[in-house]
């Protein structure tokens, strides 16, 4: 949703009409959504033939209800992001003739987009290497379109901690089901020598049920600047106080580490399909931005071990905030909207 509301952003400064269709299950996400109206149509997914048939009879639903409300509103061009709540409108794009393109997050094409990349006008991607498509299909790198109030982070300049100064720690991925990082971390913290420990200040997203143990490891370890909520709504500002990220590797993770050019230690999310945030990482881990663990590897010793080298090195950490910097697209929502508009 976050690079489709810069897209919108965009569009809508530069005197287009926005609309956003989505399904049930992205409502609770649109809240802030720059539209003028919001279609919520059917859809489905699902495994095994029952589940299959009626999601296919949802799906229809959702077409014909997206048909007839592009036949409404005079849609000139509808973009897809992926995922199966993007398909009953591009099929009701597709078979109308109406201009359709379809925006790649990740570094491997995702199912829906696979599957009706061969009928869209044109395909973007944020990766310069989409995996899963087909060696026919054209697609233009343009980058993940970021928030507005992240991409002003690309012209702040990189403060490294000072020596015996404070340290800044910014941990993500935790609200969306992420034991792992809401558990490991604090104990991985609680482990570093105490002499840097007690430089730590941590800014930490934990699921609801882990709050309570985070705090307590926190406060034990004697790290009294912790502050642990399962979301944060400021994150440009969490960002831009930063020297380091430790979270998952989703595609807009990755983005906004590179325009705000901060280093991190990324945990790619073992059961993404076709094993993706792996492959997002790499645009970060080339240039030597980012450590990469595997999510089996990780333990509060194993992270422990990954994260002392970096707090202790402020001029490692400099030169991969550099890194960062080097392969970053800030303007990545403009040239989005560039090819919207030669879509349409």
């Amino acid at each position: 949703m976050f690079p489709a509301e810069a897209l919108a952003r965009e569009m809508a400064s530069r005197g287009w009409r926005v609309v956003l269709a989505t399904d049930h299950r992205g409502e609770q996400y649109a809240a802030s959504f720059p539209a003028e109206e919001k279609l919520y149509l059917d859809t489905a997914t699902g495994s095994g033939p029952l589940a299959l048939i009626k999601a296919g009879v949802a799906i229809a639903r959702g077409v014909m209800q997206a048909r007839t409300a592009f036949t409404r509103l005079d849609a000139a061009v509808v973009v897809g992001f992926g995922g199966y709540p993007s398909a009953p409108a591009l099929v009701a794009a597709i078979t109308a003739g109406t201009p359709t393109l379809i925006h790649e997050q990740n570094a491997v094409l995702g199912r829906t987009n696979r599957l009706l990349a061969p009928w869209v006008r044109r395909v973007a991607s944020s990766f310069p290497t989409l995996r899963r498509a087909s060696a026919s299909l054209e697609v233009e790198v343009v980058g993940s379109p970021v928030r507005a109030e992240i991409g002003a982070l690309f012209d702040r300049p990189y403060a490294a901690p000072v020596a015996g100064g404070p340290i800044d720690l910014l941990v993500t991925g935790g609200s969306q089901g992420a034991r792992l990082l809401s558990e490991t971390v604090p104990r991985s913290l609680a482990a570093l020598p105490e002499a840097l420990r007690a430089r730590l200040r941590v800014v930490q997203q934990a699921r609801p049920e882990s709050l309570e143990m985070a705090h307590q490891v926190y406060l034990e370890a004697g790290l009294l600047e912790a502050e642990v909520a399962p979301f944060f709504r400021d994150m440009a500002a969490r960002l831009s106080q930063a020297h380091l990220v430790i979270g998952r590797a989703g595609a807009s993770t990755c983005a906004e580490l590179a325009v705000a050019a901060l280093p991190s230690v990324l945990i790619p999310l073992k059961i993404a399909t076709d094993d993706h945030q792996t492959l997002n990482a790499r645009v970060l881990t080339d240039v030597g931005a980012a450590v990469v663990m595997a999510e089996d590897d990780v333990t509060v010793d194993s992270l422990t071990a990954a994260l002392l080298p970096l707090l202790s090195d402020p001029a490692k950490l400099s030169a991969m905030s550099a890194a960062a910097r080097s392969v970053a697209i800030p303007d990545a929502a403009r040239r989005l909207a560039d090819l919207v508009e030669a879509t349409a």
